[in-house]
């Protein structure tokens, strides 16, 4: 119907589109991200329910394709970095904004985008045994694809209700990210705040995408309101990243972590926090949080123990710690 060498656009029946990734590794890049703008699109003009993101491979998706970034970082080419990373940001948001919903049915290893692109989903339809997180500092960056931003505002949802301290609050999603953290389960992932209580979790994988598909044409029957770039949320700024980035620092001190580390962690936090604002009562937009983050992302991905995290993972699978 509609899509490339790495990702296909099917219609699935009953007015509903799936988008299905067929890279490989399902990792996701410049012809996953163009089927999934065309496949919301297409769903758009022509009056479908909405769209689903599934596929049947061996893992959902094990995250964006580190070759081309280790590439362009090698070689300097930081405006086609950019605007790399502004794709996958923006894809993220077309996932969120669509004026169908969209609902994404992870399985077996959603990784850093893929858990991006689930964390912006109308609903979740997942496999109870998925492996989700943000797992990008483990290859010394932080998640690029509105991942960060997607922790800060929850986190604000979290510390904005009476009795909640933020800088708890920040702490434990800092923790999650900076520590490259893997849910085992569905239900881990939920108590990780991955999945939304709204999530569905289906024990039988074999019918997930049927179960995603039901779960469109019902968001689509109930009247589904498409979702506006949020422009509300409040941020902690100085005080609170003052505290984080001493606790990094004793880590570093205490050997728990490497100077790298450290520094990767420090810019996890400096997103979290809505960056070094002064003052109380900051309330910031989605836009802003997605440009500090990708400020943070493409600061780290010129790094030189970056560059060689990213390589030995390339060579061995395996993250180094330098």
């Amino acid at each position: 119907m509609l899509g490339n060498a790495d990702a296909s656009v099917i219609d699935i029946g009953d007015g509903v589109l799936n988008i299905e990734f067929h890279s490989k590794m399902n990792t996701i890049g410049e012809g996953v991200l163009k089927a999934i703008h065309q496949g919301i699109e297409y769903a758009e003009k022509n009056g479908y329910n909405g769209v689903v993101i599934a596929n049947e491979g061996t893992n959902f998706s094990v995250g964006a394709n580190l070759m081309l970034v280790l590439m362009m970082a090698g070689q300097g080419d930081w405006e086609e970095l950019d605007l790399a990373t502004r794709t996958f940001q923006n894809t993220s948001m077309r996932i969120r904004t669509a004026g169908v919903p969209v609902v994404v049915a992870p399985h077996a290893m959603a990784l850093g985008g893929g858990c991006e692109f689930t964390m912006h989903s109308a609903m979740a339809v997942a496999s109870s045994e998925t492996y989700i997180g943000l797992v990008e500092v483990g290859v010394g960056i932080l998640p690029g694809g509105g991942g960060t931003k997607e922790f800060a505002m929850r986190a604000a949802d979290k510390y904005s209700k009476p009795g909640a301290i933020g800088a708890g609050v920040i702490q434990d999603y800092l923790m999650n990210i900076a520590t490259a953290k893997v849910a085992t389960s569905a239900e881990e992932a939920r108590k990780m705040d991955i999945f939304r209580v709204t999530d569905r979790i289906v024990v039988n994988s074999a019918r997930r995408i049927a179960e995603a598909k039901e779960a469109v044409l019902q968001l689509a029957a109930d009247g589904y309101t498409p979702v506006a770039p949020r422009k509300d949320i409040p941020v902690l700024g100085r005080n609170t990243l003052s505290s984080l980035l001493a606790g990094i620092a004793g880590m570093q001190y205490g050997r728990f972590a490497s100077a790298h580390d450290a520094k990767i962690a420090s810019k996890v936090a400096f997103v979290l926090c809505g960056g070094d604002l002064t003052g109380t009562n900051n309330l910031v937009s989605e836009q802003y949080l997605l440009d500090i983050e990708r400020e943070a992302f493409l600061s780290l991905c010129g790094e030189k123990k970056t560059q060689e995290r990213i390589q030995h993972m390339l060579q061995t699978g395996k993250p180094l710690r330098n």
